[in-house]
């Protein structure tokens, strides 16, 4: 840092002292408070504007409002004058006590004027001032940014911090504050820091930081003098201090001293900080007040792509140039000078030189620490750091310390040293580049005492750099003057003109830069310079990249090297361009290269450069010409007509491959061209083939030029039929499309088929079929029927040709199930013989009428399910095992969705036409099918509900009593809610039985049952299932039995076919016998003797255990089988593998029908009934036979 005083003025004898100073906030004009006057100065040539009257006494303090309206004065009158920009007073008013210190708020510029007793708050759109008691005098003042806090500096040794209202909200005790008056303080300006910070001097000789909570930053920073103004740069970096040492001083923002911006005669009383600059005015006591520009030189260092320089005074900073990344090093004292090379830096403070080190080898590694420190203060202009060396220059002395401050070498130069150079070399060996004022250029080696003379030239040097290789040296002279040298025999190679700077390129040792004039001159080779602007001094020079240092700033240019790859192109020296490119041009400038490589055969060079801009198709000829290279072929003539051919020379590349032969290289470039006229040129001499390929060619070019007709005839004439028919078909014209298929041979099956696909497309289904007729192909013929949906005619093909039935069948069960005839596709499915695909439709049916609650459908569907598991374990017998139990379970689901269905239109429609005892019954046969697992959609609080209901009504009150105990704890729907609570409470009023003639009774042992048995719809005694009739659900008078071992169905059946129907016996109530002359009437059966002769199966009967668990069915031989009527013998004939079921009527009188078809039992007075409204049977929906 350098001070420049602008200007120095001394004032009048009468306004000796200068208590206070401050700026207008644009710069222009210096507010100062001398002696009872305050002067009003000109900043820009330190003119006298005008001085202004108005106190009476001194004038302790002055301050400008921040929008630059007005500025107040204070003075020892005890008066507060606010006075306008224009220099005129527009307010006055008084303390009781002198006018210590003010402050204009930044944000309301209301003004803070503070007294010996108190202090005021005038907002300027007031006319009152609100005044504030303070329990010591307040030496000074200062607003917070935002403008919410007043600081008061006192004379007690304390800080006193207020809102803008002026109470009080923190008081900063410092230590030993009776003893040191608070005597300036000032709170940060700047706007980035993230809270606010506020100066503070006392007459402690102390500088201290503190937040606005109250509590300190960092320790105090003892000054050695009594500080009289502390006041902030505005952006808030630095810190300017002075007072009875008779010196204004700069400190950083932490309070580190970093110098003195100016000695004077006497104390210093004020200071202030122009807005926005690097100026500074002070005022003294002895009435000088003193103008000074602070110019903060370049402190930094640069080695390849790392720059460190000096930031804040304090700081490092180092930048990585290409990646921009930047660290920062806070060394908390004045940075004097940079050194960096390698993974070393080195700092020189004030009383050190520290030297830090990189963390890791890795180049992108960009963390420092401290490797050593040279405890001393050293005197040098130049300092050079090296692995394991510090270098410094003074004067015309250098001098080698190690890291631990132990100097090993001295030189001494003939002359003063202008510059100085680390160009590498091993560690601990490094080489130094010296350049000298009387023009001479050494080269030193820091384990070497003996310096080396590279060459003398007769101007001073003031700029150099070696190439990478070492062997060209380039120096700038005194004279601006660039000068390149060949090291090895000093000669002089070339020399321009305006250069301040010099730099090679790292990565090409043919070029160099060098800056002046504001221009940047490039050199390759002997080439011409190429220029081009540039603000400021080369310093390096890395393959595209240039270094530059502008004023403060260091910065990376991206230069392109089009103009030196350009000048190489011109020499055909594709190789050199090619090196040079590769420093960095466009995109264009690689292509440009790569052509000019390709068309001067320079292969090798063309490949890298067309990979570089990614052109497959060059890529691809190049490795084609290759290739052929490899196979022998050398006509360099033909590889050039490609090139010209690939870059749209036409003309260019047929001459050349007419004048090697290659005519048809020619031909084929036309035609592909579209260009046919050219191509005739060179057609063989008859040659047909030419010819036809020529017309397929120019067939093509018309298709792809939306002149479909006239390809599609073209390729006709070619021979081409497919490419024909496709376009003919594409385009829908079926008339031309018929008439190509019945001239073509039917042999021709490919162009054939093809034509009756169009034609199908076209949905000319007549046309399509006479095409496959043609051909024969009754496959395609019956596809496409089922394509158009004309199943008649395909079924009628069917019949011809039955291997084709599949093909057929599905797509039609398909396109049923799609339209909803589910049932029709189901038995598509069966005809195709496809039983998986029929389950799955009836399955989704199924659960279909589930979730929509049709619950009859459901069984209807579940019962075709169960015929369809029979029919896949008759056909199948593999699948037996896994089809027979899906047949029960389907079957038990069906009677119990058939079932409920009346119980769910019970209990969701208002009426029904069910009687009550059928619903009665209904209920009974779910709730013991309901033992087991509940199908899906099955109620069984909807169950208990309905059962509930006519229990009560049909008189079984325990029953119903049972039901609504169940319900209870049953989740019911809301909807019932209420009737079950109800019901529940009444029906413990009935008494708890049942109706006898409700009671079922057992027709195989005449067992009178109860209404529900826990072991399900079976006699409690001997265990015999129930035979329910499939409307009303009442048992029917059925006892089934088995067949003895050995006797098969069909035999049995044809022994009941033969039985003989027994007449039915005349009733006889009164039986007469007489025995000798006795003659006796007997009333009552006939003896059971009778009745077992004329009736077995009675007597098996009886034949169970009545304490065994089990269920012993009856068992018939062939005997009992001749005995019985078979019009009362009920058979249902399951199919294999299934054996018949065996039903015997006890009661001949009651009327039984079964359905052939699902084999359920009615009583036929209900299936009657039901088949004369619905047309079939209520269970499977079968229709009779008339």
């Amino acid at each position: 840092m350098t001070d420049k005083i602008v200007y120095s003025r001394m004032s009048t004898v009468e306004t000796r002292n200068i208590w206070d100073l401050c700026f207008k906030p644009d710069g222009s004009q210096l507010i100062v408070a001398a002696g009872n006057r305050v002067l009003v100065y000109d900043t820009n040539d330190g003119t006298l504007i005008q001085p202004l009257k108005g106190h009476k006494d001194a004038v302790h303090c002055v301050c400008y409002a921040k929008d630059g309206k007005r500025f107040a004065s204070g003075s020892a009158d005890k008066s507060v004058i606010v006075w306008t920009s224009k220099l005129e007073g527009i307010l006055k008013y008084t303390h009781n006590d002198a006018i210590q210190c003010m402050a204009y708020n930044p944000i309301t510029h209301a003004l803070a004027s503070c007294a010996v007793t108190d202090f005021g708050l005038w907002p300027p759109e007031q006319k009152s001032v609100s005044k504030h008691k303070v329990s010591s005098r307040v030496t000074c003042c200062s607003w917070t940014n935002d403008g919410q806090y007043l600081a008061l500096g006192l004379y007690n040794g304390l800080v006193s911090i207020r809102n803008k209202n002026g109470e009080e909200k923190v008081k900063i005790e410092r230590p030993g504050a009776t003893s040191s008056p608070i005597w300036s303080l000032q709170w940060n300006p700047s706007k980035d820091e993230t809270y606010d910070v506020l100066a503070v001097a006392d007459w402690g000789q102390r500088l201290s930081l503190y937040q606005l909570s109250g509590k300190q930053m960092g320790k105090d920073r003892v000054l050695g003098y009594d500080p009289c103004f502390v006041r902030w740069f505005s952006r808030g970096e630095y810190v300017v201090v002075g007072g009875s040492n008779k010196q204004c001083n700069l400190h950083t923002k932490e309070g580190v001293k970093l110098g003195t911006i100016g000695d004077q005669q006497s104390w210093v009383w004020a200071a202030a900080v122009r807005p926005d600059s690097n100026y500074v005015a002070v005022g003294c006591q002895d009435g000088t007040i003193a103008y000074y520009q602070l110019i903060f030189s370049t402190v930094h260092g640069l080695y390849k792509d790392r720059y460190a320089y000096r930031d804040n005074m304090t700081d490092v900073i180092i930048q990585h140039l290409i990646t921009d990344q930047k660290v920062r090093i806070k060394c908390r004292d004045l940075v004097k000078k940079i050194a960096i090379y390698r993974h070393r830096l080195a700092v020189q403070l004030p009383d050190k030189i520290v030297v830090y080190e990189l963390y890791s080898d890795d180049a992108a590694d960009m963390h420092y620490r401290v490797k050593d420190k040279l405890n001393r203060k050293f005197e040098c202009n130049l300092l050079v750091v090296c692995s394991q060396n510090i270098i410094l220059c003074q004067d015309k002395r250098l001098q080698c310390y190690t890291f631990q401050g132990v100097k090993e070498k001295e030189w001494v130069m003939e002359s003063l040293i202008r510059y100085i150079k680390v160009i590498g070399g091993p560690s601990g060996r490094e080489g130094l580049l010296v350049g000298l004022k009387n023009g001479q250029i050494l080269k030193l080696f820091v384990d070497n005492p003996f310096p080396i003379l590279l060459l003398k030239q007769s101007t001073s040097v003031r700029c150099l750099d070696m190439s990478a290789s070492r062997t060209r040296l380039a120096v700038v002279d005194e004279h601006n003057t660039c000068l390149v040298y060949d090291i090895n025999t000093k000669e002089l190679l070339f020399q321009e003109p305006n250069a301040n700077s010099v730099a090679w390129n790292t990565h090409y040792e043919d070029m160099l830069c060098f800056s002046g004039n504001g221009l940047l001159n490039i050199k390759a080779s002997n080439f011409p310079v190429h220029q081009q602007k540039l603000q400021g001094f080369v310093v390096g020079f890395s393959g595209s990249k240039i270094f530059c240092l502008h004023i403060y700033s260091m910065s990376s240019v991206d230069v392109p090297q089009s103009a030196p790859m350009y000048q190489y192109l011109e020499k055909k020296l594709f190789k050199d361009a090619y090196k040079v490119a590769c420093l960095g041009v466009t995109d264009g400038d690689w292509e440009t290269l790569a052509h000019e490589a390709l068309e001067g055969l320079d292969f090798d060079t063309a490949k890298k450069a067309f990979i570089r801009i990614r052109d497959l198709r060059y890529l691809e000829l190049i490795h084609n010409i290759e290739e052929r290279r490899k196979r022998g072929e050398n006509d360099n003539m033909v590889f050039l007509g490609d090139v010209y051919a690939y870059q749209g020379k036409f003309h260019e590349a047929a001459k050349l491959f007419k004048k090697s032969g290659q005519e048809h290289k020619a031909m084929n470039m036309y035609t592909d061209l579209r260009m046919f006229d050219y191509a005739k040129e060179f057609i063989g001499t008859g040659d047909p083939m030419d010819k036809k390929m020529l017309i397929t060619k120019q067939a093509d070019w018309a298709k792809s030029s939306n002149e479909p007709k006239a390809a599609a005839e073209m390729y006709i004439s070619a021979g081409e039929y497919v490419k024909a028919i496709e376009i003919i078909g594409d385009h829908g014209w079926s008339e031309m499309l018929i008439d190509l298929a019945r001239k073509l041979d039917k042999a021709d099956r490919e162009s054939l088929s093809k034509c009756a696909q169009y034609l199908g497309k076209l949905e000319q289904y007549g046309y399509a079929a006479e095409v496959y007729s043609k051909m024969g192909d009754h496959k395609s013929l019956i596809m496409l029927h089922v394509e158009a949906k004309h199943w008649e005619d395909a079924f009628t093909l069917v019949e011809k040709h039955s291997e084709y039935k599949e093909d057929v069948y599905v797509p039609y069960a398909q396109w049923l199930a799609e339209n909803d005839r589910f049932e029709e596709a189901q038995q598509a499915f069966h005809k195709a013989g496809l039983q998986a695909e029929a389950v799955k439709v009836l399955e989704q049916l199924t659960h279909n009428a589930v979730i929509e609650s049709r619950f009859n459908d459901a069984g209807y569907y579940f019962w075709k399910l169960s015929i369809q598991c029979l029919d896949i374990a008759r056909d199948e017998p593999d699948k037996m095992d896994e089809m027979l139990p899906k047949f029960y379970d389907y079957q038990r689901k069906a009677d119990m969705y058939y079932a409920y269905h009346s119980i769910q239109r019970y209990t969701d429609e208002p009426f029904t036409s069910h009687l009550p005892e059928a619903l009665f019954n209904i209920s009974r046969y779910l709730l013991h099918k309901m033992n087991e697992d509940i199908p899906h959609g099955i109620s069984k609080a909807g169950t208990l509900y309905a059962l509930a209901k006519q229990s009560k009504n049909l008189g079984a009150f325990k029953l119903a009593r049972y039901a609504y105990e169940k319900l209870q704890n049953t989740r019911v729907p809301p909807r019932f809610q209420e009737a079950v609570d109800l019901g529940s409470i009444v029906i413990r009023s009935k008494p708890f039985l049942d109706g006898e003639e409700l009671l079922p009774m057992c027709y195989r042992c005449s067992t009178t049952n109860p209404l529900l048995n826990n072991g399900g719809s079976q006699c409690i005694n001997c265990k015999q299932p129930f035979v329910h009739s499939f409307v009303s659900f009442e048992v029917l008078p059925l006892v089934e039995f088995v067949i003895e071992d050995g006797i098969t169905d069909e035999e049995a059946i044809q022994i009941l076919d033969l039985s003989i129907p027994k007449a039915k016996k005349e009733e006889k109530n009164w039986q007469e016998s007489r025995i000798g002359n006795a003659q006796s009437l007997r009333l009552g059966d006939e003896p059971e003797e009778d009745i077992e002769e004329s009736d077995p199966f009675s007597t098996k009967l009886m034949t169970f255990d009545q304490e065994s668990t089990e269920f012993r069915p009856v068992v018939v031989n062939r005997n009992t089988l001749k005995t019985m009527s078979r019009a009362d013998v009920y058979i249902r004939k399951w199919p294999k593998p299934l054996r018949h079921q065996y039903f015997r009527s006890l009661l001949p009188d009651v009327t039984i029908t079964m359905c052939p078809s699902c084999q359920k039992l009615f009583h036929t007075d209900d299936f009657e009934l039901q088949y004369l409204q619905n047309g079939h049977c209520p269970f499977c929906r079968h229709k009779m036979e008339s």
